[in-house]
């Protein structure tokens, strides 16, 4: 039996959100299905941070869905002990979600601006899916009930999140492609997704439902520090002395044969990591894959396998091999991601 998780949260200095109608569809669908008793859905509402690893360790279920209000880059909205609000940082999500990636198959974000949370969360869990930017209430909950019909009828987990949008759209809300997944195929299934809907964060169109809430809440910006230098496992020699080096031109670049290459040198490194390491070089060939790939999010995936090969026992000894390989990697990311050289010690 797989177990649903469904957390709710809509502190009182917060604007009123329609959760328990979104909760009583997705009961309603499971109701209507013939698959009902292979499921079972758990509900916690009034969600506080303290409560959060007690409830995924109590429950231990395969989906965790969490309805209530986003804020972007500062976090989820959960609530306090006086029922207030309270953020949950991006970062701190991830390392929970980092304890449960062996249980949770699938987390589903239904709050305004939670894709920076669904990409952190999914170095770990292999289905996540956030917003790319605002949601009202009528649209996060058609997405749900479209989401979980699927479900609960046998389909794959890209499936469902088609549905979930196609459930928007048929309603005639704008906000189908605010929903946005990050799905790795490696462990459910290998079939590729038959007309898959796309996300465009770069779409125009007002997401606001007059009469209706949506799920953000506006929270001043923190700025994030990216700086750093090269860290070795316990046995190695570090040594920061940084080399300059000439980039090629990005058209000479074939990125596909630096990432594998980047890839088969990290995978000879003892490491702790290899799961997290292997979920990143994943990520950022997934990436590539697409018709026109995010470079951002290459260099991202990128960024994090690197970070935890640095922890390996004999990351020292193979910085050298890693060298140009990351040079020409740099230089087709751009310059955003000259950043990426220091961790080889290595210098524009």
């Amino acid at each position: 039996m797989k177990k649903i998780l469904i957390l709710s949260a809509n502190p009182k200095n917060t604007s009123n959100l329609r959760l328990d109608e979104e909760v009583r569809e997705i009961k309603n669908t499971l109701q209507l299905s013939a698959n009902r008793n292979e499921f079972q859905i758990i509900t916690e509402s009034a969600v506080r941070v303290d409560d959060l690893t007690r409830f995924l360790s109590q429950h231990q279920p395969t989906i965790v869905h969490f309805s209530g209000h986003g804020s972007g880059t500062d976090g989820l909205v959960l609530e306090d002990n006086s029922g207030r609000m309270q953020l949950v940082s991006t970062q701190a999500l991830a390392k929970l979600f980092d304890l449960f990636q062996e249980q949770v198959e699938c987390v589903l974000l239904n709050a305004c601006y939670s894709k920076e949370q669904a990409t952190a969360i999914h170095q770990y869990i292999d289905c996540v899916v956030g917003m790319n930017q605002a949601i009202g209430d009528k649209a996060a909950i058609n997405f749900s009930i479209g989401f979980y019909t699927a479900l609960w009828a046998g389909r794959n987990y890209e499936d469902c999140f088609q549905m979930g949008c196609t459930s928007i759209d048929l309603q005639a809300i704008p906000e189908y492609l605010t929903p946005e997944i990050k799905f790795r195929r490696r462990r459910y299934q290998t079939e590729q997704p038959t007309n898959p809907v796309k996300s465009n964060n770069d779409n125009n169109m007002s997401n606001d439902n007059k009469g209706a809430q949506n799920r953000a809440v506006s929270i001043g910006s923190i700025g994030r520090d990216f700086g750093g230098a090269i860290q070795t496992g316990d046995s190695n020699t570090a040594n920061i002395n940084f080399q300059s080096v000439s980039l090629p031109a990005p058209a000479s670049v074939n990125i596909e044969t630096e990432l594998n290459a980047l890839r088969e040198i990290v995978a000879k490194l003892e490491s702790s990591d290899r799961r997290k390491i292997d979920n990143a070089f994943e990520d950022a060939q997934d990436e590539l894959k697409k018709p026109q790939p995010d470079k951002d999010e290459v260099g991202n995936a990128l960024e994090r396998a690197l970070k935890y090969a640095q922890k390996a026992e004999g990351f020292a000894s193979v910085i050298a091999k890693l060298r140009p390989h990351l040079t020409n990697t740099t230089a087709w990311l751009g310059e955003n991601w000259h950043k990426l050289l220091s961790l080889v010690s290595l210098t524009i």
